[in-house]
């Protein structure tokens, strides 16, 4: 991991420098990212809650002005078209919902392009790292993703270095966010590099944050919807996760955290109350049911995918854990979404021409 180096750091020293944020927003974008990362900049950049521009800046950038719709409906509407990305310390592309399949245009990526190639350092919220990386903008840095975005990042872009478990990472002229509360931490540090601990405790205090976590911090995860409270029992389950499609034994995952296979059953076992075998198992099952609802791959590839190489047995095993075959759960799935199709056309407002 390299250092962080931002583009100003001798002019953030300076008083009269504000720090300043160009914040491009996809479309279906994640709220709570958003707002959270401002927010703490909106804070910093005054005493208490005053709300004045003093100490930070941002814009709101956009190839036009249409309202650009969030994951969660409400609209934001640029504040500025896209100006020299010069002028800004950092440049935050604040990412969604990944079945959008155009979350910018081109005029975006253009200006993006135009801002790596002169230094500003690109941050991507959320899953705007997918985006950044689609514009072949993370190559040779390393991204932090959501553990649940995990696997589609390294299908999407396979010779890139990524990792699930961490909340943020700041490498060299990059900087990747899991998204959520992670925002406000990945906000807080370049608000004390830039201005101040006292302009980040204001921040974290007003937002009723007792202290930002860093980017060693891990992601708080639950892969098995199981409250894990022991370390190694979390670091193997990370390690399944990375091996869904197999080449990795009990044995190995047992010796990754220094215990033989018989120790870490017994862990396994008071921790979470079931097997390493059988959690594995269903971390497997969980990712086949996630690929059946979210794409048209055959079964047999799903299968495949997930470490079975027999399509009966994934069958058999799929239907034991979810009541239904992969085929069946995929056919109540595409009825559902075609019913809930005809009632959103049904009750849809009129006209989006305002949104980008």
């Amino acid at each position: 991991m390299g250092q962080f180096i931002h583009s100003s750091a001798s002019r953030a020293s300076s008083r009269t420098h504000r720090l300043r944020i160009g914040f491009i927003l996809a479309r279906s974008f994640t709220l709570s990212a958003f707002a959270l990362f401002v927010d703490t900049l909106r804070l910093a950049s005054d005493q208490l809650d005053r709300s004045g521009r003093v100490l930070a800046d941002w814009h709101v950038l956009g190839s036009t002005r249409h309202l650009i719709t969030s994951s969660c409906g409400v609209q934001v509407a640029p504040t500025s078209d896209f100006i020299d990305p010069g002028q800004f310390d950092y440049i935050a592309v604040v990412g969604g919902l990944l079945t959008v399949e155009r979350p910018v245009d081109h005029d975006t990526i253009r200006f993006l392009k135009l801002a790596a190639g002169k230094g500003i350092p690109l941050i991507g919220l959320c899953t705007g790292s997918f985006i950044l990386a689609e514009s072949g903008l993370m190559k040779g840095h390393e991204t932090c993703v959501s553990w649940l975005h995990y696997h589609e990042f390294r299908e999407r872009f396979p010779d890139h270095k990524v990792r699930p478990d961490r909340l943020f990472n700041l490498d060299r002229k990059r900087g990747s966010c899991a998204g959520g509360s992670s925002a406000a931490d990945l906000a807080a540090v370049l608000v004390r590099r830039h201005i101040s601990r006292d302009a980040e405790r204001n921040a974290l205090e007003v937002l009723q944050i007792e202290k930002a976590r860093s980017q060693f911090d891990i992601q708080t995860r639950q892969p098995l919807c199981e409250h894990v409270n022991d370390a190694r029992v979390a670091a193997v389950l990370i390690n399944m996760e990375q091996h869904l499609e197999g080449g990795i034994t009990i044995e190995q995952l047992a010796a990754s955290v220094g215990l033989s296979r018989r120790q870490l059953e017994r862990l396994f076992t008071e921790k979470t109350r079931m097997s390493p075998a059988n959690a594995f198992r269903r971390l497997r099952l969980d990712r086949a049911r996630q690929i059946l609802l979210t794409s048209k791959k055959p079964i047999i590839e799903v299968a495949l995918d997930v470490g079975f190489v027999n399509i009966s047995h994934f069958t058999k095993e799929f239907r034991r854990n979810y009541g239904q075959t992969p085929a069946e759960i995929r056919d109540s799935a595409a009825r559902d979404r075609g019913t809930l199709a005809k009632t959103a056309f049904r009750c849809s407002p009129m006209g989006d021409s305002d949104e980008m």
